[in-house]
């Protein structure tokens, strides 16, 4: 593994050593307009690197969070599944904390307020924080979420504190890996917490990542990669304690932790079977990120041969979802117009618009059945079974979906 520039973005140490380069790509949620087409797009190195000290793995690159997030494409609410698994565990944790009127419910990076919705159905007081300006407004327009728009930071979280809010449960859900300064924020949860408060946090999962060959949940905007070990040394540096820990399959793979006051913890066995676990296949050893490299190359070059010898036999190739790690996956395996004719995706917020860097033009699904390509790329894998479900009428006509990851294979009909 050959040494990185730069220092940890959680313990400081310069002792990184570089996983993998995907090249310079453009920011993967930065959809272009028509006029933008003939603007040269900004692109930035995206390299991926591993912490020898404290194994976190990180990004090297920092891109200005007002350029990622005052304006955002991305819009939670637009996934039923992402909807159903808000509504689960708000229901769960106004049970298990018996939350009332007199209770508080933050999110960190809240969004359209698709979390907070549920809380204040059943009448909880909420507050969202999320910087982006044009979501934000949706939350409260729309759902009535009490938000501000704001990026999270201790200092904003000793304001809230000092007025007297503090929350009794507090979600930042695939937001910890979104942030440069990772112990201002994971010391502003310390903060905003009661004393017998409990954060509620969910990242994507390395060791899933990893497994899977997931290299396209790589980009710009996701700075870190989170296994249990680098958020137990994380958290315990400001007073927190990972209660409990569990496995999701959601978004290809994640961890949910439950962290405390050291003050009110008590730890579940589950922690330190999973620290265990990690420390048994090497995640503090760099050889065990070595393969990941290698394993992303054989995608890149399977993926292309299969897409190109389809258009070789006359087929008409299309892609479902404008999503960001679609785009990291277009860019770095070269994917655009000369295979794919187009994007479809439901967020009425990217139709219209096109791909960064590929310049792909994004439509609504229903242009699927309209133009009946032949196959679609699923560049959203990771909510496979809800598409798939959503375009049965399309698979029964005849189209058939290819999944790129793990290894690039048909679906068939």
């Amino acid at each position: 593994m050959t040494p990185a520039t730069g220092t940890c973005r959680s313990c400081a140490s310069s002792n990184l050593g570089m996983v993998l380069s995907l090249g310079r790509t453009p920011l993967a949620n930065a959809l272009l307009t028509a006029e933008q087409l003939a603007q040269p797009e900004e692109r930035y190195p995206l390299d991926l690197a591993f912490c020898r000290e404290c194994s976190l793995v990180q990004i090297l690159e920092t891109v200005p969070p007002e350029t990622l997030f005052r304006d955002y494409a991305y819009f939670s609410s637009f996934s039923d599944t992402m909807l159903r698994h808000a509504e689960r565990i708000a229901c769960r944790m106004v049970q298990a904390r018996k939350l009332g009127d007199a209770s508080l419910v933050v999110e960190v990076a809240s969004n359209d307020g698709y979390l907070l919705q549920y809380y204040r159905q059943k009448g909880i007081p909420v507050l969202g924080i999320e910087p982006a300006e044009n979501i934000a407004r949706k939350a409260e327009s729309d759902r009535g979420i009490r938000t501000l728009c704001e990026f999270f930071s201790r200092e904003l979280a000793q304001e809230l504190r000092g007025r007297g809010e503090r929350a009794d449960v507090l979600h930042a859900n695939n937001v910890l890996a979104h942030v440069a300064d990772l112990n201002g924020v994971v010391a502003g949860v310390g903060l905003l917490l009661k004393d017998n408060g409990v954060a509620v946090i969910e990242v994507p999962y390395l060791k899933e990542m990893l497994d899977r060959c997931e290299f396209d949940t790589i980009y710009h905007e996701h700075l870190c990669y989170f296994s249990l070990t680098a958020l137990d040394r994380l958290f315990s540096r400001h007073g927190l304690v990972i209660e409990d820990v569990e496995r999701l399959p959601i978004h290809g793979g994640s961890l949910r932790i439950f962290a405390a006051p050291v003050e009110s913890a008590v730890r579940s066995p589950a922690i330190s079977a999973l620290l265990e676990e990690e420390a048994g296949w090497g995640v503090d050893e760099p050889q065990s990120y070595l393969g990941f490299g290698r394993r992303v190359e054989k995608v890149k070059a399977d993926l292309n041969q299969l897409l190109r010898s389809l258009v070789a036999q006359g087929k008409r190739l299309a892609a479902y979802g404008a999503a960001a790690k679609g785009a990291t996956l277009l860019n770095y395996c070269g994917i655009g117009l000369d295979l794919l004719e187009f994007v479809v995706d439901r967020s009425t917020y990217k139709q219209g618009r096109y791909m960064p860097g590929v310049r792909l033009p994004v439509y609504p699904p229903s242009k699927l059945l309209e133009s009946m390509s032949d196959y679609a790329l699923l560049l959203t894998w990771n909510f496979a079974d809800e598409i798939l479900e959503q375009q049965a009428e399309y698979r029964r006509r005849g189209g058939r979906f290819i999944i790129p990851i793990p290894e690039p294979h048909v679906v068939e009909p």
